[in-house]
């Protein structure tokens, strides 16, 4: 697919995916006023809108084979759920008792605007709320899909990468415990999309297991790319502060083994995510879009 076309058909999906999250912000009733405020001030700020963009994107290179569990609105409402959900870790994590970040997707962080009480709360609701959609969403497989996201998002995963990033700051580590890292706090909930997205298409298990391995190795390299480019971007491409990872410490192959090794290591796990996911999906314009896609995960010159 040419990138102008790519860029086009990415830009529509985001656009419905905006749509849709407003109107599903909108449409939670007993919200206070300003905590409503800090939830939208996060949740549509921006941002790239790449998980729930997977999950569609999937679904779409699955149901075009198989006969879809649900159907593609009842999709994209999972996926506002899955970004809600997301959303609500970028809050969390740009606490002063976490990361301590004012910037996030180009704008001041929930805390600094509306104070840490409120931000912690914005980041509960869209939590909670996001979980909702993703029971609606995936109709008979609500059940599964949302018990894949919390084992993504929780102590066994997201939350716990996190904790293990948190210890690991300062300390000398190996490339094997940053993939560790990397697995919990990043990787799992983006091969959660994928996976996702398989499943509500009416993907076999077999399948929906070999696309979530695949996107494993896409979320290693897609957290790989992130950690270059805090070394070698600027605040406007990250959307936030760059340099924070040396300043802090943090656990990056950049501090274990250097750029260019993890340049390298980097390409690796992207180019066997995408060999991966090739194989787990059947041929046709669906797959390759969610390819060039997974190939912009990791190939920020793209």
């Amino acid at each position: 697919m040419p990138e102008a076309e790519l860029a086009r058909e990415l830009r529509r999906e985001q656009k419905a995916v905006e749509k849709a999250l407003a109107a599903e912000l909108r449409a939670g009733g007993g919200v206070p006023p300003r905590l409503r405020q800090a939830m939208a001030h996060s949740l549509l700020g921006g941002g790239k809108r790449l998980r729930p963009v997977l999950l569609l994107w999937t679904y779409d290179a699955v149901a075009g084979r198989r006969r879809p569990v649900v159907t593609r609105a009842e999709a994209l409402r999972a996926a506002a759920g899955l970004e809600m959900v997301h959303t609500y870790s970028l809050i969390h994590d740009d606490l002063p008792a976490m990361d301590d970040d004012v910037l996030r997707r180009g704008r001041p962080t929930c805390h600094v605007v509306f104070g840490e009480a409120t931000a912690i709360l914005a980041g509960d609701g869209l939590q909670a709320r996001g979980f909702e959609l993703l029971a609606l969403g995936g109709g008979p497989l609500g059940g599964p899909l949302v018990a894949r996201v919390a084992a993504a998002v929780g102590p066994g995963g997201m939350v716990g990468g996190q904790q293990a990033d948190l210890e690991a700051e300062g300390l000398a580590v190996t490339a094997a415990a940053v993939r560790s890292i990397h697995l919990g706090k990043t990787a799992r909930l983006l091969a959660a999309a994928l996976a996702g997205g398989a499943l509500l298409g009416g993907a076999t298990a077999r399948t929906v297991a070999a696309v979530e391995a695949a996107a494993l190795h896409l979320g290693l390299a897609f957290q790989g790319a992130d950690d270059l480019l805090d070394v070698t971007g600027t605040a406007g491409e990250l959307g936030k502060t760059a340099g924070k990872d040396a300043a802090a410490g943090k656990a990056t192959w950049v501090r274990v083994e250097g750029l260019e090794a993890a340049t390298r290591r980097t390409r690796r796990l992207g180019e066997k995510g995408l060999a991966d996911l090739t194989k787990a999906l059947p041929a046709g314009p669906a797959r390759e879009r969610l390819l060039e896609l997974g190939a912009m995960m990791w190939r920020r010159d793209r």
